[in-house]
């Protein structure tokens, strides 16, 4: 793989440079020497759809007068891509995430998570003013947004003093057509169909409409548009896992351990396999109003819905003794002793323990903007602009997983291919009712509301100067409100039935082959996994009515743990739902900020090489608010069994449980100095400076008010010969926390650089170089504090608390070359044939104010275990020290063939990213029970298996290299109608997870979704 990064790397630098020097020797003039003949007919080139958009993204670039790329749509609603996330990806120093957002374990097969120069804070604008998606951040979820209402895209990497504050990586606004863009009537209509080669069935149709005329009358000018989009768009992942590998030691006697004779087992292998549906619809109106020719106002209204659903199957290991695992005698292993292919079981367990389960994930999200704009000239030297807008956003979700349980007789694997080979147990067993029990339930639910009142007002003075352009003055006032409520913090994971409950609460589980727990699943199939190329037999899951029925169908499935409770003729305490009525559920926050800028654009244009650009400050007062909840509850109490002694009670630390309301205000200000340079070596090669400073406020979910406190009483248990309880003694009692936020954060800030040289030498042909560099400050880390509360005898107690502090500095720099020609000096049969180059080159790093790191980890998950969270630790305890920058990519590369003439429209674009981290602690690849190898541990417990899980691992999880390939092909039968189809991962590239461990890196996970097409069809009258 690294030999064929630094392949693409060195073709698509060739690519610019042989393909710019052509350029440059098909524009010279003829050899001097050569005698002089008669000039001939110029070739006429017919300029419109993906040329014609070219020309005005490069037009915009060009003249602009920050450092900004742009892509511009061929026609309304002609975007080049399925969604606007895709879109981005295609600009120079932009990459898109390929996992859903916060959950590395399940593919977002349109992609998610846009970056900047390998930065996430980015800013959203439509329209040059504020968006956002309600849930708690402070960007619009791109892919919910309906590309079919889209002009054009502009990215801003270095904004201006005038732009509004808080793009530390880049400004992303997405323009839409307003009627005066027109000149008069204009009406488009389009339907289109999309195919999944992996998921097949029933139609998803597109439909967008878009209706625009203007009119004179004696009250002046009015334009009205309307555009409206609705898009069903099905796709399916699939995907095969391995678990983290864990240390086969050759002696638990410290002094044999022989490190050299580890031999490294993976816990196990499963597949999951995800439906997924995306229902966006898009509304949106625009009116403008022209009295007199110094006065024009704006009325629009956008609205974006969404609706997303995902069914998934899961099938996984829940193997908790990994120490009692056994390899066959046939098992291959490498150099380091990594396992390789055979069979691994279980022989305590009789086989591996297994879940399968199906999850259903739901949520509507909506997002609505009306604003209205006038613009006065008062007089012709003095404009004068009025922005106000009003926004509201909401999300709700569901994410829901009913388990059955099973034990697998042995897993059979091979690791040594592309994709894992997995074979879990035979079709007759998989079968068979008898061989599984009902396991657990988990549930979470949340929903969230923000709204925003902004008012904008700018003055622009022209100046009648040979240097000064104009100077323009701004304020801005907005006002925001959200309101978060989730129903718990975490998932609400609640067992029905397991194995180790047996002898305890129950005599046995609740096997799904006994016909008073037989109703709730049923035998399912995964068809065509892996495209066919695995062949998984029938399994019992629960039914998709059971999932969906929450509360009452998992009532009736939580009463089969009380009926066997009946049985045992003990007490278990009743399954209860997530619901919003805990207080503590809601946090609401406020923030009202207050700005002002003025900026003065100014030029030399007699000079040699004539300079222009832009100076300009900008003062941000930000005030924010918010209440909560800080709430307890206290521990389990402490019992002896028949015939055991419990002593120690006086170190326990008794409080009472709790919830209590609580709110802060925080407030701060910035000033934020811009300067924009551009030198004009000609007409077409020009080069650019800027320097800004930026900022970056918290997302409101980093600003929450809501703290969680718990304990845990520890204790030494005595047994006897026998593995009998005699003794229990309370050692002490442990007080920890984790606050969701932390309300008196302060923005991270940035001093951002740029550097560009800018060759334009055809109206859609330029060769673009650019250097920068982003200095980082007051990066948002976590970190512990302490907070106090009184115990039942009126004594204060102190809580070590984890949460969100202003705690590390970093850069990101590197460089961007970005180019696109037409070669018009080809013969005809080759005329219309463009391509377009860009390479994105970022290194970036990160340092604590004050640094954690330990060779060795130790202790459990807690979030205050940094060198855990920070460094990541190995299954054996070695920690891996510094990792690099979370979701950022050194190398990302754009390739793409294009085709336009007679009619037809041909586009291949190829899109490549190197790996990245997507973390240290993700689900899957973490845990508590690994092994302590540390010398220094300490007596009792160097080499011993951690059963009461106090040895955490979490293992950095990186996405491998990545690279897809997409297409389109379409055909204009008449200037109005066209027909055509739209081809994405025609190559079936596999996105793959690496996780690190100290024996080699571990596929963790590989993921498919299979090419997918869409043909369409659009006629404009």
């Amino acid at each position: 793989m690294r030999t064929f990064q630094k392949t693409a790397i060195a073709a698509a630098v060739a690519h610019v440079a042989v393909l710019s020097t052509t350029a440059a020797w098909a524009q010279s003039s003829a050899d001097p020497g050569t005698a002089p003949v008669a000039a001939s007919a110029p070739a006429v080139v017919h300029v419109s759809g993906q040329r014609a958009a070219l020309q005005s993204a490069q037009k915009l670039k060009q003249d602009s007068d920050e450092v900004v790329d742009s892509i511009v749509a061929e026609d309304i609603g002609k975007l080049p891509d399925r969604s606007v996330t895709e879109v981005l990806q295609r600009i120079a120093g932009v990459t898109i995430d390929r996992n859903m957002a916060g959950d590395p374990n399940r593919q977002s097969v349109e992609g998610a998570g846009v970056s900047v120069r390998g930065l996430t804070y980015v800013r959203s604008e439509i329209n040059g003013r504020d968006a956002f998606s309600a849930g708690g951040g402070r960007s619009l979820g791109f892919a919910d947004v309906a590309p079919e209402l889209m002009a054009g895209v502009d990215v801003y990497k270095n904004p201006s003093a005038e732009q509004i504050e808080g793009a530390i990586a880049g400004l992303v606004n997405l323009r839409t057509a307003m009627p005066f863009d027109y000149k008069g009537f204009k009406g488009s209509i389009g339907v289109s169909e999309n195919y999944s080669t992996l998921r097949k069935g029933a139609p998803s149709p597109t439909g967008t409409i878009l209706l625009s005329n203007r009119w004179n009358t004696a009250f002046g000018e009015f334009g009205a548009l309307v555009d409206f989009a609705h898009a069903k768009s099905p796709t399916r992942s699939d995907g095969v896992g391995v678990d983290p590998y864990f240390p086969h030691v050759n002696s638990t006697d410290p002094a044999l351990y022989d490190r050299s004779k580890t031999q490294w087992i993976p816990l196990g292998v499963g597949y999951r396999s995800q439906d997924f549906e995306r229902t966006r619809r898009g509304d949106y109106a625009a009116f403008q109003w022209r009295p007199n020719r110094d006065i024009t106002t704006s009325l629009t209204y956008f609205k974006t819905k969404y609706k997303e659903d995902l069914d998934e199957h899961v099938v996984q290991s829940s193997e908790d003794k990994w120490y009692q695992q056994v390899a066959s005698s046939d098992a291959v292993f490498d150099g380091n002793g990594a396992f390789q292919s055979g069979t691994i079981s279980n022989p305590v367990y009789k086989g591996s323990p297994f879940n399968s389960s199906q999850r259903i994930n739901s949520r509507e999200s909506s997002t609505r903007d009306v604003s209205l704009n006038v613009q006065w000239r008062v007089r012709p030297d003095l404009t004068w602009t009025n922005d106000f807008q009003h926004v509201h956003s909401t999300t709700e979700g569901f994410d829901a997983d009913v388990s059955t349980g099973f034990i697998m007789p042995n897993q059979t694997m091979d690791m040594r291919g592309d994709v894992p080979q997995i074979v879990l147990g035979s079709p007759a067993y998989m079968a068979d009712p008898n061989n599984y029990y009902w396991a657990y339930t988990q549930e979470a639910l949340d929903r969230a509301k923000a709204t925003q009142k902004a008012w904008k007002s700018d003055l622009k003075y022209s100046f009648d100067h040979p240097v000064l352009r104009d100077v323009r003055f701004g304020v801005r006032m907005a006002n925001r409100e959200g309101i978060n409520n989730k129903a718990q913090k975490f998932y609400n994971w609640q067992a029905i039935t397991f194995p180790w409950m047996e002898g305890g609460q129950i005599n046995h589980v609740a096997r799904l082959g006994d016909p008073r727990f037989a109703g709730g699943a049923s035998l399912q199939k995964i068809d065509n996994f892996f495209d066919g190329k695995y062949n998984l037999p029938p399994m019992l899951f629960a039914d998709e009515a059971t999932v969906r029925g929450f509360p009452n169908e998992w009532a009736r499935i939580h009463a089969y743990h009380d009926v066997l409770c009946a049985e045992k003729g003990s007490t278990c305490e009743p399954w209860k739902a997530s619901t919003f009525d805990d207080p503590a559920a809601t946090n609401r926050q406020t923030e009202k900020t207050r700005a002002a800028y003025t900026q003065l654009r100014f030029g030399w244009d007699d000079l040699k090489y004539p300079i222009d650009g832009n100076i300009g400050i900008r003062y941000v007062k930000t005030n924010g608010a918010g209440s909560g909840y800080v709430a307890y509850t206290p521990p389990t109490a402490i019992t002896a069994g028949n015939g055991s002694t419990l002593s120690g009670q006086e170190n326990l630390i008794n409080i009472a449980k709790f919830a209590q309301a609580q709110s802060f205000e925080n407030s701060y200000h910035n000033w934020l100095p811009s300067l924009n340079l551009r030198l004009k070596y000609s007409d077409k090669l020009q080069f650019r400076f800027a320097v800004a400073k930026s900022m970056s406020r918290p997302d409101f979910n980093q600003l929450q008010v809501q703290t969680t406190l718990s304990a845990q009483n520890q204790t030494t248990v005595t047994k006897d010969a026998n593995g009998n309880t005699t003794a229990v003694h309370i050692d002490s009692t442990s007080l920890t926390g984790t606050s969701d936020g932390n309300a008196l954060l302060k923005p991270t800030t940035a001093t951002n650089v740029d550097l560009t040289a800018e060759w334009y030498f055809a109206k859609a042909g330029s060769l673009t170089f650019s250097a920068f560099n982003k200095d980082i400050k007051d990066i948002i880390v976590t970190k512990n504090y302490g907070y106090t509360a009184t115990d039942v005898n009126g004594k204060p107690q102190t809580f070590v608390v984890t949460g969100p502090v202003n705690g590390a500095k970093g850069y990101a720099r590197g460089f961007e070359i970005a180019h696109q020609q037409y070669y018009d000096f080809v013969p005809d049969w080759l005329r219309g044939l463009g391509t377009q180059a860009s390479w994105t080159y970022v290194s970036s790093e990160r340092t604590l104010n004050d640094p954690v790191f330990s060779p060795w980890c130790s202790g459990n998950d807690a979030s205050s275990n940094y060198n855990l969270s920070l460094n990541g630790c190995d299954t054996d305890g070695r920690a891996f020290g510094k990792t690099p920058m979370q979701g950022l990519s050194r190398h990302t590369i754009n390739l793409a063939v294009m085709y336009e003439q007679h009619g037809l429209s041909m586009r291949l674009a190829w899109n490549w990213r190197s790996r990245y981290l997507l973390g240290v602690n993700q689900w899957g690849s973490r845990g508590n029970n690994g092994l302590n190898t540390n010398p220094d541990a300490g007596a009792g417990r160097y080499l011993i298996p951690t059963t009461n899980n106090d040895q955490a691992y979490g293992l950095p999880l990186y996405q491998a290299p990545y690279g897809q390939l997409d297409g389109s092909i379409f055909y204009d039968f008449t200037d109005r109608f066209r027909v055509g189809l739209e081809a994405t991962n025609l190559t079936n590239s596999y996105t793959r997870q690496i996780m690190e461990q100290h024996a080699g890196n571990f596929t963790r996970q590989v993921f498919m979704s299979g090419p997918r097409y869409t043909i369409q069809a659009q006629y404009s009258f």
